[in-house]
């Protein structure tokens, strides 16, 4: 059982985002601070994906550990109350996230999914180095 109200948990959910979310807003600011130019969320390619890098032919994702299925994180432990509900949702992001992944390999492009753990203060040169290896 939920510890909040329906009422309550649709504006807790309500308020979550699904673009421009600080970790992304970190990737990006770091992408520029390298020189890159990139698009956001082009609609056209499956997945809309977070970070578009046409000169590149190549794309970012950045996932929120949980909402993605970070298997391995503790972020992505699921809700102890509505289990099948849960079970469910995240298994369908998850294989959704798979074959926007064939999709865009069947376009061309080449992509790379930056967890939202991995994006830590302490852990920005480790994220320059990902990037740079990506993008070369």
């Amino acid at each position: 059982m939920d510890v909040f109200s329906i009422e309550k948990r649709s504006k807790i959910m309500a308020k979550i985002k699904g673009k421009d979310t600080k970790p992304e807003k970190i990737i990006r600011s770091l992408l520029h601070k390298m020189g890159y130019r990139f698009r956001l969320h082009r609609r056209d390619l499956p997945g809309n994906p977070d970070i578009v890098l046409p000169k590149y032919k190549k794309v970012i994702f950045v996932h929120g550990c949980f909402w993605h299925g970070h298997k391995g994180c503790p972020r992505s432990e699921k809700p102890s109350s509505n289990k099948n509900f849960w079970n469910e949702k995240l298994t369908k992001n998850i294989e959704r996230d798979k074959q926007n992944q064939r999709k865009l390999n069947e376009l061309g492009w080449v992509s790379l999914v930056i967890w939202q753990c991995q994006i830590k203060k302490g852990n920005i040169s480790q994220l320059r180095q990902t990037l740079t290896s990506f993008l070369k």
